[in-house]
């Protein structure tokens, strides 16, 4: 079985860490535009599947608390992939 809880922690985890790194990545002024549209593109990827795991939470009716972690989880992720789109913005003129 699955062990959606644990699923979840690793994800956070991960996100914590990528809360710290992908700012300083975007501050170097020697980042390319393809290397921020390689990072945006697993930001995405990480939200989608963070959306994903949302609704199996839902269905599997886990805690209200539990969802409501993984909703901001979610957020979290798409606010990383946000400052990354914005950066490949300036990068591209």
């Amino acid at each position: 079985m699955t062990d959606w809880l644990e699923i979840l922690r690793k994800q956070t985890q991960t996100c914590t860490q990528m809360g710290k790194d992908v700012p300083k990545m975007l501050a170097n002024p020697e980042i390319a535009a393809d290397q921020v549209k390689a990072l945006f593109d697993a930001l995405e990827d990480q939200t989608q599947f963070v959306e994903r795991l949302v609704h199996t939470l839902e269905k599997h009716d886990y805690d209200p608390d539990v969802v409501k972690a993984a909703e901001e989880l979610e957020e979290r992720y798409a606010d990383l992939a946000a400052g990354a789109a914005e950066k490949l913005r300036q990068l591209r003129g």
